[in-house]
């Protein structure tokens, strides 16, 4: 039976089945060498290369994303992510030695095992990036997983859904598509890991769900991320990565700025360089938004959601500073800056999730950092300042999944650096190396002298 087929009178049986398959094939995945589990990953990346046109066109149909952007985040992410897994691997797996403290004519070391059988859930905003990317490390430790894309985006996980049946047996990986129903089927059972990319409200019920097996879990989710402008820092370079981050994905993307603290004095330079750099990226010379150039809201849900933010920050006496157009029609919202926003107004105590940047200013930095202290830990936070002592202050005074300094983005995009939030923003952490440790248990090994 095609999981994509299963109804939902059969659709726990069919599940079950598929899991019973893996809870008893994961030893044999478990003990695969390094050579073995590259092979599965090349296979992997030659599949996702080889369909790579079906799966623009797939995402294009689920999110209305630039071209461009797709082919970046759901093909060329997700090859180069397989094949630092591949080219890595042997390196991975070896034991880590360690020299005895009590008597060192012994042995001990560090070994890297399989978890067992994993969950991935993905989210919407990435479909297949934020899926196959854990899949690949899941692969690289030696799990058996099943794997589950959102409901959101049908056409990708029906494309996934083919990747995966033609590269893996389904008791080693078996993909499920379906809505939040079967996920929460797939969350009844005693999964040895669970890796789970969305929303922190989700997060919790996820958790909990792991929680009643001691399931192991990694939970990348999101948060207020804060931007530091400090005194003397770049207005003109800070404008332009402020616009190109909102406008990645429609701002709909989980290490976004979600507000930002400025001087008064650098507000104006802010405001007038963010809306010539909107302009200049996104509009045509008759003042039309090119639509091809940024991905729509996802859904009329989350569209309303945005605009109740918008309309309540106006309504409160925030000001449009740039944009401020919000079409319903096609779920297109431009980019826009708005100024004048206080702590009360609900833009500031949700997450956006799209092309709004509200702005604060502050007058010394204390005063941003014991707002950004008073919140939950956000996934990310960016500061841009020529002055180091700042930016060492915001370091030990705050604390962030992950911090990008004079930039957006930088410290996710970084593979050698772990990927993860902290407390409210996630848990635990992946990317390259963190990606395959984090589907590995570290097992402790002591070897005696014989004899």
């Amino acid at each position: 039976m095609s999981h994509s087929t299963a109804t939902s009178a059969d659709l726990s049986g069919e599940i079950a089945r598929v899991f019973a398959l893996q809870q008893d094939y994961q030893w044999e995945v478990k003990a695969s060498s390094a050579t073995e589990r590259k092979a599965k990953l090349e296979k992997l990346k030659s599949a996702v290369e080889s369909r790579t046109e079906d799966i623009i066109a797939a995402v294009l149909e689920d999110t209305r994303k630039p071209v461009g952007e797709i082919r970046v985040t759901e093909v060329l992410n997700i090859v180069s992510n397989i094949q630092r897994n591949i080219d890595n691997l042997d390196q991975w797996m070896a034991p880590t030695q360690v020299t005895p403290s009590l008597n060192p004519a012994d042995k001990a070391q560090i070994v890297y095992e399989a978890r067992g059988v994993c969950l991935i859930l993905g989210p919407w905003n990435f479909p297949l990036g934020l899926t196959f990317g854990p899949l690949a490390a899941a692969v690289a430790a030696g799990n058996c997983c099943m794997v589950k894309l959102t409901d959101l985006c049908p056409a990708t996980a029906r494309i996934a859904g083919e990747i995966v049946r033609e590269v893996f047996e389904e008791k080693e990986v078996a993909l499920f598509e379906g809505d939040v129903s079967v996920a929460s089927a797939l969350l009844e059972l005693p999964f040895s890991h669970i890796f789970f990319t969305g929303s922190t409200r989700v997060g919790k019920i996820v958790a909990a769900a792991a929680a009643k097996h001691l399931a192991s879990v990694t939970l990348e989710l999101g948060g207020k991320s804060p931007v530091i402008v400090d005194e003397g820092a770049d207005i003109a370079g800070i404008s332009a990565a402020l616009a190109a981050a909102k406008q990645f994905n429609g701002g709909q993307a989980c290490i976004c700025p979600d507000y930002v603290f400025v001087k008064e004095d650098q507000l104006p330079a802010l405001v007038e360089g963010f809306k010539t750099n909107v302009q200049k990226n996104l509009y045509d010379d008759a003042g039309n938004i090119r639509k091809d150039a940024i991905a729509q809201i996802v859904n009329k849900a989350n569209f309303d959601r945005v605009k109740a933010l918008f309309d309540d920050a106006v309504a409160q006496g925030a000001t449009v500073a740039v944009g401020g157009v919000l079409e319903e029609a096609d779920l297109t919202i431009h980019p826009t800056m708005l100024t004048g926003v206080t702590p009360q107004m609900k833009i500031l105590q949700e997450e956006i999730f799209a092309p709004l940047l509200p702005v604060m200013t502050y007058d010394t930095l204390d005063q941003a950092i014991e707002y950004i202290e008073a919140r939950d830990k956000p996934l990310a936070l960016y500061m841009f300042s020529p002055n180091e002592a700042n930016v060492e202050r915001v370091l030990q005074r705050t604390s962030s999944g992950g911090t990008t300094v004079n930039g957006v983005f930088s410290h996710y995009l970084e593979n050698q650096l772990p990927f993860g939030g902290v407390n409210q923003s996630g848990t635990g952490s992946y990317h390259g190396y963190f990606g395959f440790k984090a589907f590995s248990h570290e097992r402790a090994v002591y070897l005696h002298q014989a004899g």
